[in-house]
């Protein structure tokens, strides 16, 4: 690994880090304004929603400069989120600020790993991002729960801080300097030295070019495979960032500075899953792990029978090592053959669309759940069933697209 790539790990780090923290403050924030639960959820939706609507764009304006400044660029668009919810904006609104940010960072995040490496160590590189992109939400959702614990609060306002008044003020003032130290870092990344594409300033040509590279994708026989299997993956992530605070409160009666801990030991097993992939599975060997995602899905309906705070974090870290080792492969032969297909930026831009979407069809599903008064355990169920039975019917179809790969084959061999 290069020098480069460690630097952008440090930037990573950061800007994740500030993400997932920002979560559990925004949380707090609508507990203390006494919004409606489905609101809670709904702070996915719209942090999200910039991924979906500006997809189109967001990919190629990644190509279009050098990908340290569009990662610079986008932690000062997250930085504003953080002061329009300092300043008394809605916490939706200014999340989705910040989820603008996001959105522009992503492209240039992956697609400099394609620009900086060979594709033999895509895997690696992923494992290690990602890995490292856990360990940061493992913190940053520990720093959120400490950040509105009431003893941590307290004595941080005693010291009279100007502008600080409440919990919310300190956790989101303590982030947005955690936004601005990934700034800072993102000025030492190397430019790479690929050749940018200039910003097409016509809207329709973008959207026309965003539909084109779509199509690429969905029509790879791998790449339709890989794109389907992420989208699953972060779409049931997301939901499961705030079942595992409701389970959390129900199941282990832990409060929600509590409860955002479980969240962090999830994620560490993600982790440990990344590494593991990163250190045995291969990109010929990526599609492999399917079936490591059938089993996740299955276990996670485990989660209705544990009341015991101990066995649940055995728990988190079984379906969070199973998440990982199964998610990694998986992007990165996503990320390699949308290399191959249309550059960096669009490949990631679109793989962000479809992710994304699914992230937002499934927390508002899950916000409807709510609002409708179904119990946790009733969501969990259907919730790992789903999985289960998605990731299933993708195995399926892979081993189909493989029957045709080969009689095509047999075919060309008669020919010839």
């Amino acid at each position: 690994m290069t020098p480069g790539f460690y630097i952008i790990m440090a930037a990573q780090f950061f800007s994740a880090l500030g993400d997932s923290a920002l979560l559990i403050a925004a949380i707090a924030i609508l507990r203390d304004m006494q919004a409606p639960a489905a609101y809670e959820p709904l702070l996915k939706l719209f942090f999200t929603v910039s991924y979906v609507v500006l997809a189109a764009f967001v990919g190629a304006f990644a190509d279009s400069m050098p990908k340290w400044r569009v990662m610079l660029i986008s932690n000062g668009v997250k930085v504003l989120g953080c002061g329009m919810m300092f300043f008394g904006v809605h916490p939706l609104l200014a999340y989705a600020i910040v989820g603008l940010g996001a959105a522009a960072y992503s492209p240039a995040k992956y697609g400099i790993l394609t620009e900086l490496l060979p594709a033999r160590l895509l895997v690696v590189a992923n494992g290690w991002i990602e890995g490292l992109t856990v360990a940061a939400i493992v913190i940053g959702t520990l720093v959120g729960g400490l950040l509105i614990e009431p003893g941590f609060v307290g004595k941080m306002l005693a010291f009279n801080i100007p502008g600080i008044d409440t919990r919310g003020e300190l956790a989101i003032s303590i982030i947005a300097v955690l936004y601005a130290v990934a700034a800072i870092i993102n000025l030492r990344i190397p430019d790479t030295g690929v050749d940018h594409k200039p910003l097409h300033s016509g809207p329709i040509y973008l959207m026309h070019e965003f539909v084109h590279c779509s199509r690429l994708l969905w029509r790879d026989r791998l790449g339709q495979i890989t794109l389907a299997v992420t989208s699953l993956f972060w779409g049931a992530g997301a939901t499961l960032q705030f079942i595992v605070i409701k389970w959390g409160e129900e199941n282990l009666h832990l409060s929600l500075s509590k409860a955002s801990m479980i969240q962090g030991v999830f994620a560490l097993g993600v982790a440990l899953g990344s590494i593991l992939a990163a250190r045995i599975i291969s990109m010929r060997q990526s599609i492999s792990v399917l079936p490591v995602g059938i089993a996740m899905g299955l276990i996670v309906n485990v989660m209705i029978f544990v009341h015991d705070i101990r066995l649940a974090m055995f728990l988190m870290v079984i379906i969070g090592t199973l998440a990982g080792f199964f998610v990694v492969p998986m992007n990165a032969l996503l990320q390699h053959r949308g290399h191959i297909l249309m550059g960096a930026g669009h490949s990631i831009a679109v793989q962000n669309f479809n992710e994304n979407l699914s992230i937002l069809v499934m927390t508002g599903l899950y916000a409807l759940l709510i609002w409708g008064g179904l119990s946790v355990h009733a969501v969990i169920v259907m919730f790992g069933v789903f999985i289960a039975a998605t990731i299933f019917l993708v195995k399926l179809r892979h081993e189909a697209n493989q029957r045709e790969r080969d009689s095509v084959s047999q075919l060309d061999d008669c020919r010839h």
